[in-house]
């Protein structure tokens, strides 16, 4: 059955693949951007080539959320599907990073999600199902050196997306995570750096580790037997096209060796958690399925 479905950050990575593989399986997609009429206007013109329908949604900003809602809603007579994909990258050492830096993350990754899956519970609640998907990272789960900041807006929106797993599984809304692992896509090359040059500064030699350690991976990315993108994309549809109830919460999709260890831990969270929440009598909250 045909969905539609509105994806943040559609304009590159993950959201443009995303896109195009949605509405080849014939769905209706609208893709989410930021200026699509300046910066992003080829970005954009690509998306409605395909058949998407473009809206200028900043997560940034409560105002250009709520209009490409109303709009959305509006014009297609609802959201079937919400996939939170708009996010930023950092790289550096995490002392280097000041509050301003964190806070420019953070309105991105986690505030941002929060802005847009509010604005489109009550129109899912209205119809008595839906389902939010949100793009995490294997570092949403464990650490890496160099990523802080962004490792902890990950964490942030693992919690968010258990909460409302909670909160919104009785009104029919259906929550679930995938979580990528490295992937050689636009946002690699967009990764925040820290603006505190004199603390930056003071670590001599070592300042140059975090730029080491992404080079490196950015071998790892490239070349035939790098991860592919497109694998986030298909796990996407997966979920979209899956009846309701057999949905997997958390989805792990890499190709660089992490994959299974974070899995056991996802497998080892949800026991613990059910655990709690029979604890509490909170069980009867969801259907709990198994994690893939």
């Amino acid at each position: 059955m045909s969905k539609n479905v509105l994806i943040t950050g559609a304009s590159a990575g993950f959201g443009k693949l995303m896109t195009a593989t949605l509405i080849d399986a014939g769905h209706t997609v609208i893709a989410t951007m930021r200026d699509p009429e300046g910066r992003n206007a080829e970005n954009a013109a690509e998306a409605k080539a395909l058949g998407a329908h473009v809206l200028e949604l900043d997560v940034t900003r409560d105002e250009s959320v709520d209009a490409a809602i109303a709009t959305a809603v509006d014009s297609l007579g609802g959201i079937d599907v919400l996939i939170n994909n708009a996010g930023t990258g950092v790289i550096g050492w995490q002392e280097t990073f000041t509050v301003e830096d964190w806070k420019k993350v953070f309105e991105v990754n986690v505030f941002g999600v929060q802005r847009v899956t509010r604005a489109v519970i009550p129109h899912m609640k209205a119809k008595g199902e839906g389902l939010v998907i949100y793009l995490s990272s294997l570092l949403g789960r464990v650490t890496l050196p160099f990523f802080g900041p962004y490792n902890a807006t990950k964490f942030a929106v693992e919690a968010m997306a258990e909460n409302y797993r909670l909160e919104l599984s009785g009104a029919g809304i259906e929550s679930c995570v995938i979580e990528p692992g490295g992937y050689g896509t636009s946002f690699m090359s967009a990764l925040i750096q820290p603006s505190d040059q004199e603390r930056i500064n003071s670590l001599g030699e070592a300042a140059g580790a975090p730029m080491q350690m992404v080079q490196g991976f950015e071998g790892n990315l490239s070349g035939e037997n790098a991860p592919d993108p497109q694998w986030i994309a298909d796990e996407t549809l997966k979920l979209v096209d899956a009846d309701h109830g057999t949905r997997p919460f958390r989805t792990v999709r890499d190709g660089l060796g992490m994959g299974e260890p974070v899995e056991a831990i996802n497998a080892a969270a949800e026991a613990s958690e059910l655990a709690i929440y029979q604890a509490f009598q909170l069980d009867g909250m969801l259907e709990v399925k198994t994690s893939s």
